[in-house]
């Protein structure tokens, strides 16, 4: 099992609990992104920098996973081909993405889309919160345990 993160657009705040995690059951994270970053020295965790492009690091990090894995991601389009190749998914506010709500969940992504072209619907997503915080390391944790105790995931 290997974790993938979308890491441009995945908040500072959660870096920290993700490696605290990952380095407690011994899973390697990758971080896909841009541009370099600074990790903590272990050798669970890399960075991995694709080039500037559309869906550039979603395409990479698709190219990557194997049934079992976890992406983390707050795109959902990405998570929707994460799912569709056996892994699961989970975005930064702790929602969890599987088989069963994804393509949901890429409908109502769409129709808000559509909604906002169209000036229907301003704005986007409230601001991050500890609520938001908390879900995800109860999410992470959920996935992880069920890991460890070599349960399908």
């Amino acid at each position: 099992m290997h974790i993938w993160v979308d890491a441009d657009a995945f908040p500072a705040m959660l870096k920290e609990v993700l490696f605290r995690a990952a380095e407690r059951v011994k899973v390697p994270v990758t971080m896909v992104a841009n541009q370099p970053m600074r990790l903590p020295q272990s050798e669970l965790f890399s960075c991995l920098v694709v080039k500037d492009g559309f869906n550039a690091a979603d395409d990479r990090i698709v190219d990557e996973i194997q049934p079992g894995d976890l992406v983390i991601t707050a795109d959902i389009p990405l998570a929707d081909r994460a799912v569709s190749g056996g892994a699961t998914a989970i975005n930064p506010r702790g929602k969890l993405y599987t088989q069963a709500n994804i393509k949901d969940q890429l409908a109502m992504r769409n129709l808000m889309d559509e909604l906002r072209s169209a000036g229907e619907v301003s704005g986007g997503p409230a601001p991050f919160s500890a609520k938001d915080r908390q879900e995800f390391i109860n999410q992470l944790d959920r996935f992880l345990t069920r890991y460890a105790r070599g349960k399908t995931v």
